[in-house]
């Protein structure tokens, strides 16, 4: 840092890039957003010249080089994470990375080792952002007994391309290609799965046995190019799973149950029953042994939260707190339930975590 200014480079300045980390960013004291390096030197351009950014390199190994950048955030597809994070760090510089963390959970291994190398860089993975809102919330009520004794949760998410607000959800076989349909591209993720285990671990902790069974209905699409690919990325899947805490899980996420919106949480206990539903995942709603109906549940607006994962980036640079949303070893719990999850559903066997 010069003069207490926090450099910051962008790589791969994608959709999310745009909408959140940019204006994010700017919105920081002392950050500035110095340099782009994205896949072609047009989409470079085309970035720094509506946003202003001075340097534009022709790929990312230049901008990692540079020695007025502080910090990288990193908005490619999973399969450039690994290799991106590990350049940052060994060039002293601290690193946002895009989820999914990575490709498999041995690329996430690999990260974690790395950063704890390099102890006094901020690493960071971008957060499940859907129940930020209602987070602290959930928790505290678990925390203070409302459950009993937490036994069991429900999830279900209609998932068009990871996003839990999309309504055209029966096959469609005539959507183009997108990345998160292209093992290459994506590795273990599928859908919003690792995003939405992130959420799970909030609420009751790490899973230790996964089963799962899985299909890919739309096996083939066309690229940009027109060409048919085949697909091997699921779009429908069924996970039971049990966590260390001794709650027992029943999880789905599909992009063909037509007419089946947003997402739906439930989580049992002995007591008493948690309930999330949306998008916007705003409220939550609760009932006790004995209450005829679930009722909205307050949130309390200090215990309301909301995006601030640049500001949380920025700030843990200058050393006012640790990352929380989302630190590396979390990030690897989550890749290795995807990874789990695809090891059951091709051998048929329940598979322990950790890996």
């Amino acid at each position: 840092m010069e003069n207490g200014i926090i450099r910051v480079g962008l790589i791969g300045a994608g959709a999310n890039t745009r909408l959140r980390h940019i204006p994010g960013l700017r919105e920081q004291e002392g950050v500035e957003i110095v340099a782009v390096a994205n896949r072609s030197r047009a989409s470079g351009e085309a970035v720094a010249s509506e946003y202003e950014i001075p340097t534009v390199y022709d790929n990312w190994m230049e901008l990692m080089e540079a020695d007025d950048i502080d910090a990288v955030c990193v908005g490619t597809w999973p399969y450039m994470h690994r290799t991106l994070v590990l350049a940052a760090l060994e060039n002293d510089k601290h690193v946002l990375t895009e989820a999914r963390m990575a490709m498999d959970a041995q690329e996430a291994h690999d990260m974690l080792d790395a950063s704890r190398q390099f102890p006094h860089l901020v690493t960071q993975i971008v957060p499940a952002p859907q129940t930020l809102q209602v987070d602290r919330t959930v928790q505290d009520l678990i925390a203070g007994g409302y459950l009993g004794q937490p036994l069991a949760l429900r999830l279900r998410v209609s998932d068009g391309h990871g996003r839990a607000d999309r309504s055209d959800t029966f096959m469609n076989t005539d959507a183009p290609l997108h990345w998160r349909h292209n093992r290459q591209l994506s590795g273990y993720n599928i859908m919003g799965m690792g995003i939405w285990y992130e959420t799970l671990m909030r609420y009751v902790g790490p899973a230790t046995k996964v089963m799962a069974m899985t299909r890919v209905f739309t096996n083939q699409r066309k690229d940009e190019s027109g060409i048919l690919r085949g697909v091997t990325v699921p779009d429908h899947v069924n996970v039971l799973c049990e966590f260390a805490s001794g709650v027992q899980a029943d999880l789905s996420w599909s992009t063909v149950t037509g007419l089946q919106t947003g997402a739906e949480l439930w989580i049992f206990g002995s007591e008493g029953t948690i309930k999330l539903e949306g998008p916007p995942f705003d409220k939550v709603s609760v009932g006790k042994n004995g209450d005829k109906a679930l009722t909205d549940h307050p949130i309390a607006d200090d215990k309301r939260g909301k995006w601030q994962v640049e500001a949380d980036f920025i700030n843990s640079i200058r050393g006012n707190a640790p990352v929380t949303h989302t630190p590396f070893d979390v990030g690897l719990q989550y890749m290795e339930f995807t990874e789990a999850v695809t090891r059951s559903a091709q051998t048929g066997q329940a598979v322990y975590l950790p890996l």
